[in-house]
């Protein structure tokens, strides 16, 4: 039952219950009927409450017409006898106008302070959004600032590093054909060469987080490049005992992108994933969409990352790796932002982490070009 339709049954069986004490009370009883005279009261004001203006109106006007009778028929009716009933019946209107527009402008206000309440909510979100992608754009251009400082840097260290390290490397690579294995110092330049292609490699890295590589965007089927991947890193995941899982990627699941740096962004993910499993755990990439987007999710059942090192794993140089970088994830997040995407990492300590790409979905007229 609404109610609406409750609140109506209340006050017209207030009133009918009221009026039959009245005809059915005998008139020698007077200061009973004073009392049931008051008690209409009631329902008139619970009307005007519930129902506003109008309601407490009706409602008043039920009980004058319901109290007319007893007065003219059962009290004689002579005005100036009876001119305290006819005055009540008067009162009865005025209080119900009363208490109706009363009860109406406080339910208005009402009203309107709720509407005003869901305007500043609504503009607070509004702030809030705001805030939030002007607190993204302001890490865009810090970010922007690092990478422009490490372009300048980079012109410098291409020169003054690399070309050192190659002459190394040739003497280096000379020396050790004079010394059978098994000899410390072939040994000794073994670690050499080494560490040189491993000094090489940081350049390389730090030479492709500063500068802007041109791009040479085209179709690329996502099963393709991912089963790529898996391709690339079987070995080094079966040596390491961890189970490699490719799901399969949603039928004509298709971006365009540069396809090498697509293979080199999804590459960096899956060997740290490798790397962050204890043996007997699994990695697994999984590829869902929706109508604007393609996720892909890494996740692995490694240790996770605690949620400090968790809010500054794209920064440049920060790495938790004995031998690390530092600047693969920062790579891939460059990478990924290039081609409009996104990626995201959630991770849950002692349950592992979740590393998920987003790339748009590329219009009809690409996918029919594919």
């Amino acid at each position: 039952m609404k109610p609406s339709v409750l609140r109506i049954g209340i006050v017209a069986f207030s009133i009918l219950g009221i009026s039959l004490l009245h005809y059915l009370t005998p008139l020698h009883l007077p200061y009973l009927h004073d009392i049931f005279q008051r008690l209409y009261y009631l329902p008139i004001i619970l009307a005007g409450l519930w129902f506003g203006l109008r309601g407490g109106l009706a409602c008043s006007l039920a009980v004058s017409v319901a109290y007319a009778p007893h007065i003219l028929f059962q009290w004689g009716g002579e005005f100036a006898v009876e001119i305290e009933k006819y005055l009540e019946i008067v009162i009865y209107n005025i209080v119900g106008g009363v208490t109706g527009l009363l009860s109406q402008r406080e339910r208005e206000r009402s009203l309107e302070l709720q509407k005003t309440a869901e305007g500043l909510e609504e503009s607070y979100s509004k702030l809030q959004a705001q805030s939030e992608r002007i607190i993204a754009i302001e890490e865009q251009l810090r970010r922007s600032e690092k990478l422009s400082t490490l372009g300048e840097m980079a012109a410098v260290l291409a020169h003054e590093i690399r070309n050192p390290l190659g002459s190394i490397r040739g003497t280096a690579e000379i020396l050790r054909d004079d010394y059978l294995p098994g000899d410390p110092k072939h040994e000794f330049i073994e670690i050499q060469i080494k560490e040189t292609e491993r000094l090489n490699r940081v350049v390389e890295d730090f030479l492709r987080m500063a500068r802007q590589q041109p791009s040479r965007i085209h179709s690329c089927r996502l099963q393709e490049e991912l089963e790529t991947i898996a391709t690339l890193v079987a070995n080094d995941a079966r040596e390491r005992g961890v189970s490699l899982v490719l799901n399969h990627a949603p039928a004509g699941a298709v971006v365009r992108a540069d396809g090498e740096k697509l293979r080199q962004a999804f590459l960096n993910i899956v060997i740290n994933a490798l790397q962050a499993t204890p043996a007997g755990g699994s990695v697994t990439i999984t590829t869902k969409s929706d109508d604007d987007n393609y996720a892909i999710s890494f996740c692995d059942s490694g240790p996770g990352i605690d949620n400090a090192d968790l809010a500054r794993i794209f920064e440049p140089f920060f790495t938790t790796k004995e031998n690390g970088t530092g600047l693969g994830l920062a790579i891939t997040k460059k990478i990924i932002e290039g081609h409009g995407g996104s990626l995201s990492v959630e991770s849950t300590s002692g349950l592992g982490t979740t590393v998920t790409v987003s790339l748009p979905v590329p219009d009809d007229s690409a996918r029919e070009a594919s």
